[in-house]
């Protein structure tokens, strides 16, 4: 890390502001050379001409310092506020370029906070998550989590591993003597509650990945029972084309929406029926691959229709998702025109009748409602695939742990709590992580 590295730490287009930030042992250097002016006084925010290489003025803005080692890189950190656009911050960054600086690839900024030990691996992936974060919930979260909360929680876990370990260690000093027995069932009782947890942080995190990714909202259906009138109504434009016509929607239409204080991934599919239709069997393959992937299902019936073999095929369907945890809403639609359903079978769902002519605010309250449940109460959770897989490893450590105990092979329950705790440290601070670290900072956003 001997080098200077630069970038633009804004979003690309037109805005009042840009900010191009530069770190490194030449920072203060680098940054004089193209603004003279600045007295580069820690913490103050000074007015400068920014300059290119051959002195033109670039634009005047905004020079911030923050001296090593109180900066989020741990190094000489220097900001320049610009006026926003692409042209004048790319002018900015080629001038530093010029003047010694490198190209920051993405995720340095954060790699080098953390090879600095400013941030943990578990608060440099918040930092990277709360940018694609799709509802309050996770911002909220995941601020929690760069303040050190899942770090904290590892600590905590690894305290209690080690704690086992130590039992384990002193039992073996001492093999000729009998293991009191209230030791053996306090560490099979830690063993438990610590699977426990950790089984239970997995699960709540597959379930609430929604905040992050934003839920997935899958809207299912025969053919003409309003599939796409309601999804214009809820975009409040003609996004899908509505017609008389059995299987116009061939395909499934993805779409983002904000309900609540949630962004959902509202997906529109095609038709669930019995067809000789090539191209319309494969929307119908999607359409059942979409209620596979989607963590909340709105299921629409026609009431103005009979009850028919395609309603059972999706009522089997809707019973199945529900079995597995999965939140369902049902919906009657037309109520506008005569009734020919007896929606006796659907009941258990406690259905919402309404047509998506008049009004879908009854549907949007529930939806918000129960979106609100799938976010929690605010609880813990991994924001990664790669932080859910080290405690997957954990548990399963942990779990493999036990029956040693019991027979009384103490060396090999160490061995697994070791692994328990090396999968652990993979959250915060792993071993041997250079590679790791590579493809994990690599995802990150230029600039951070």
């Amino acid at each position: 890390m001997n080098d200077t590295i630069a970038a633009v730490a804004t979003a690309a287009g037109v805005a009042s502001l840009a900010i191009v930030r530069l770190s490194g042992p030449r920072a203060c250097e680098i940054a004089r050379s193209i603004a003279p002016e600045a007295a580069l006084r820690p913490r103050h925010a000074q007015l400068c001409d920014l300059h290119d290489r051959q002195g033109v003025l670039i634009d005047r803005g905004i020079v911030l310092y923050f001296q090593a080692p109180r900066s989020f890189t741990g190094e000489d950190v220097v900001e320049f506020q610009t006026h926003g656009g692409y042209v004048v911050a790319q002018e900015v960054l080629e001038a530093l370029i010029a003047r010694g600086a490198r190209p920051a690839r993405p995720g340095e900024f954060s790699k080098r906070a953390f090879l600095n030990g400013k941030i943990d691996l578990s608060e440099a992936e918040a930092i990277a998550r709360i940018i694609e974060a799709k509802s309050v919930d996770a911002a909220r979260m995941l601020a929690r989590q760069i303040k050190g909360e899942l770090g904290r929680f590892v600590e905590e876990i690894r305290g209690e591993l080690l704690g086992a370990m130590a039992h384990a260690e002193v039992m073996i000093d001492y093999a000729e003597e009998e293991i009191p027995s209230d030791l053996m069932e306090g560490l099979t009782r830690t063993l438990e509650r610590l699977r426990e947890r950790l089984e239970h942080l997995v699960e709540s995190s597959r379930r609430r990945r929604g905040l992050i990714e934003g839920f997935r909202v899958a809207i299912v259906g025969k053919p003409n029972v309003g599939k796409s009138s309601l999804l214009n109504a809820l975009l409040q434009y003609e996004r899908a084309i509505v017609s008389d016509i059995a299987g116009t929607t061939r395909d499934t239409i993805e779409e983002h929406l904000r309900i609540g204080s949630h962004i959902i991934r509202l997906i529109d599919t095609a038709g669930i029926r019995n067809t000789g239709d090539t191209i319309e069997k494969i929307g119908v393959e999607r359409s059942l691959k979409s209620i596979e992937e989607a963590d909340l299902l709105i299921a629409i019936f026609d009431l103005s229709r009979p009850w028919e073999e395609e309603d059972e095929r999706i009522l089997e369907e809707l019973r199945r998702v529900r079995e597995e945890g999965r939140e369902v809403i049902v919906l009657l639609n037309k109520r506008d025109l005569p009734r020919e359903m007896d929606p006796e079978p659907l009941a258990p769902f406690d259905p919402l009748v309404l047509s998506t002519r008049e009004s879908v605010d009854p549907l949007i309250e529930e939806l918000s409602r129960r979106l609100d449940t799938l976010a929690g109460d605010g609880e813990l959770m991994l924001a990664s695939a790669r932080q859910i897989e080290a405690v997957e490893r954990a548990g399963e450590q942990i779990t493999q742990a036990a029956e040693p105990l019991l027979r009384g092979e103490l060396e090999l329950f160490s061995y697994h709590l070791q692994e328990a705790i090396g999968a652990l440290s993979e959250l915060t601070h792993p071993f041997e992580h250079e590679e790791m670290l590579e493809r994990m900072f690599g995802e990150f956003c230029l600039g951070k």
